[in-house]
């Protein structure tokens, strides 16, 4: 195989398609779509998401000290990417999206319905990185999708169809199938002018 040299950068595939789910001071909810995340420890069970140190989500979780880990489905790619190309300062995400929430069991920030996958979390470290910050956050709970529970207590892969997003092509794919354009596609949601 011919290899090209890109020089330091972020294209690494896939990502996973995630959406934070937080809140602020006043208890308003905030979704930003984040695929900057990933497992880090097992035990014991923590996730890490990087987030930009100015947006609404980080503000929420500094000042909260929790979030939810959504997954995306496939079947969510124009609503997870309008959820990253907007800000929670200047738009209501869920609202425009039409994605709902419910109440999470331990944390305050609610879990995403149509996720057939989410992570309570409560954060317990937080890594400067340049403009971003690495969240450590410690997995206290895990929902997931009835219909993915099998009779044998195993999971049924099809249900959750998770949404990959490939970092450098801006470009989002299910499992073979590419389900959208990154930083493009979302912006159908909103209103024409």
């Amino acid at each position: 195989m011919n290899k090209v040299r890109l020089g330091p950068c972020i294209t690494f595939f896939p990502q996973p398609t995630t959406l934070i789910s937080s809140v602020d001071a006043t208890g308003a909810v905030n979704i930003m779509t984040a695929s900057w995340a990933g497992l880090v420890s097992k035990t014991p069970p923590s996730i890490g998401i990087s987030l930009h140190h100015k947006r609404k989500s980080y503000e929420n979780i500094r000042h909260s000290g929790e979030f939810v880990v959504n997954m995306v489905p496939a079947t969510l790619a124009v609503e997870a990417d309008y959820c990253g190309v907007r800000s929670g300062y200047d738009v209501d995400k869920l609202a425009i999206s039409g994605l709902t929430t419910g109440s999470a069991d331990i944390v305050f920030a609610p879990l995403l319905n149509e996720s057939p996958l989410n992570l309570e979390c409560r954060l317990t470290l937080e890594v400067p990185l340049g403009d971003y910050r690495l969240l450590i956050a410690e997995i206290l709970e895990v929902h997931i999708d009835a219909a993915a529970q099998r009779q044998d207590g195993g999971l049924d892969a099809t249900v959750f169809n998770p949404l990959v997003y490939l970092g450098g092509l801006r470009e989002y794919w299910s499992l073979g199938e590419k389900k959208g354009q990154a930083y493009k596609d979302g912006l159908a949601l909103e209103p024409q002018k």
